[in-house]
């Protein structure tokens, strides 16, 4: 046997020259009118694709935008939670300390103010890229 090795293979790479666009639609004789028409409709339809993902990259709020608004959202429930009211341990009495405590008095409603603030703040703020 012979220490020969096979020759490599040569990988060839063909590229094509874009055709400059023309305005000229009398070109398309009826030879080539099959041709332009498969050509226009997938014109058409790469436009309408670029369109589309055009859109869904650009958004009006930027992400930071987007996670001061949700950590808004969640300090107005997180309000809202503790004012809600809770059972009573006893329902024939009355028991002001848990209907009038701090906590539904004051933590709440400043919670809730506080996350409606931090909405309006994230809303009016500009995008910072």
């Amino acid at each position: 046997m012979s220490d020969q090795k096979p020759p490599k293979k040569k990988k060839v790479v063909v590229t094509t020259k874009k055709q400059p666009k023309t305005t000229n639609k009398s070109k398309a004789t009826s030879k080539g009118s099959k041709k332009a028409t498969k050509s226009s409709a997938a014109r058409r339809q790469r436009e309408k694709q670029n369109s589309k993902n055009a859109y869904r990259s650009e958004l009006i709020i930027s992400d930071q935008q987007l996670y001061l608004m949700l950590g808004g959202l969640g300090m107005i429930i997180l309000g809202l939670i503790l004012m809600s009211g809770g059972s009573m341990p006893d329902p024939t009495v009355w028991d002001e300390d848990i209907i009038y405590s701090p906590r539904r008095l004051t933590l709440a409603p400043i919670l809730i103010l506080a996350g409606m603030g931090l909405e309006i703040y994230a809303i009016f703020k500009g995008k910072s890229e």
